[in-house]
């Protein structure tokens, strides 16, 4: 975060730029998978308390988290999930990587959040152009994937799978994806997945949401006077970065509002 915001990202040596080396030690400005680093390996130094049920009830516009100690946190990061069913798609598809995964245990709940900093949701992916019939793009993807992690489908199992709480968050720069409120729709939701009649339910709507950078700098900010010290060096330098990285996007990636 710090070689960032002070500019010491680095430059390109000369074998670099004629491809002949990758260098893993230059900081790209534009990488997603950076941005995650920076934003949750610092969350994870601060007390959940004050950022974490503001943080969801922020994104699903709805008053369901509240502030407590949670049993068995655990905040990981590019967490690969099981391969979905063949017999319950129409095409193959490989073991999902989640950007972000949040868990606890007071009730067992997941949070599943899908970062995007220059770049849009992909329409497509993996073996799925859309051409089965169903949307194809990244977040219905995470959707139906944590459904079944967390036990939403009616499986033919020895065992009644444990059925867990779920979140799905898209977090961006600016918020106002049409993506989220379309899936925000149980019915639209359902007839997105395959199979989604085999749904036993829906976790608590609603489910789905959006979060900006904006919103998580207004939630460090209005929480600062809770924190102890270090944790507010860390929440300032985390507010700034994240000032940062919204200046340095490009006027044409952004989408929406804050």
């Amino acid at each position: 975060m710090l070689t960032e915001l002070n500019g010491k990202g680095g430059c390109l040596c000369e074998p670099a730029r004629k491809g002949e080396l990758r260098c893993p030690l230059i900081v790209r400005p534009t990488s997603e998978d950076v941005v995650t680093g920076h934003i949750f390996g610092t969350l994870k130094a601060i007390n959940p308390r004050w950022w974490l049920p503001d943080l969801l009830n922020l994104a699903l516009g709805a008053e369901r988290f509240r502030r407590q100690v949670y049993r068995k946190l655990r905040i990981g990061t590019w967490q690969k999930q099981r391969a979905y069913p063949r017999q319950h798609l129409p095409w193959d598809e490989g073991k999902t990587e989640v950007d972000v995964v949040i868990t606890w245990e007071n009730p067992s709940t997941t949070v599943f959040i899908e970062m995007k900093y220059g770049s849009p949701l992909s329409a497509k992916t993996s073996n799925n152009n859309g051409s089965a019939g169903y949307p194809a793009d990244q977040l219905i993807r995470n959707a139906r994937v944590g459904l079944r992690e967390n036990g939403w489908f009616k499986e033919d199992l020895l065992f009644d799978a444990i059925t867990r709480d779920f979140v799905l968050i898209l977090f961006t720069p600016t918020t106002g994806n049409p993506l989220v409120t379309k899936y925000r729709d149980s019915d639209e939701l359902r007839a997105s997945i395959p199979q989604g009649d085999q749904l036993r339910d829906l976790p608590r709507l609603p489910f789905i949401g959006e979060l900006g950078y904006r919103d998580l700098t207004a939630i460090l900010t209005s929480n600062r006077r809770w924190l102890e010290r270090a944790e507010r060096v860390l929440a300032e330098q985390l507010t700034d970065y994240l000032k940062f990285k919204l200046a340095q996007l490009p006027a044409s990636n952004g989408h929406g509002h804050s």
